[in-house]
């Protein structure tokens, strides 16, 4: 499950990279005109980029718990909670594969009851690039 959902990621990640990185509103609109470009649409494009951006922040992040929780499969220490050392349940695991926490922790964390563990700082990015160069996405 982790590595489909990290496949489809990628794929993902590798489209919205492509799309919002358009070098000019020629390119991305598919306007071949020389006509100046009204200002309003300078902005809206902007907007767009930003908001692009902004979803493959949010992707990468996941990459990186789906990075994490492959880590962890190697270590055997996958499907044990991070904050309590319990084991976490089947349904959250199948619901959530990359599930760091127990649900009884990560209620805790919500509430600002428990810290949050330290993440890994090596991860996704260095695969993302080559595995979007190599097509393996």
């Amino acid at each position: 499950m982790l590595l489909e959902k990290r496949r489809d990621i990628l794929s993902d990640v590798s489209e919205m990279e492509g799309e919002a990185l358009k070098k000019s509103r020629m390119d991305a609109a598919g306007d071949l005109s020389s006509m100046p470009i009204h200002m309003a649409d300078i902005g809206s494009d902007n907007y767009e980029q930003e908001f692009a951006l902004d979803l493959m922040d949010g992707e990468r992040k996941m990459l990186q718990e789906i990075y994490d929780a492959l880590q962890r499969i190697e270590q055997g220490t996958y499907g044990i909670c991070e904050g309590l050392g319990k084991p976490i349940r089947k349904a959250r695991l199948e619901a959530q594969s990359w599930a760091r926490y127990c649900v009884e922790y990560a209620r805790m964390l919500e509430q600002g009851l428990a810290p949050e563990q330290e993440e890994s700082t090596s991860g996704p990015e260095k695969e993302l690039g080559s595995e979007a160069e190599s097509g393996e996405i």
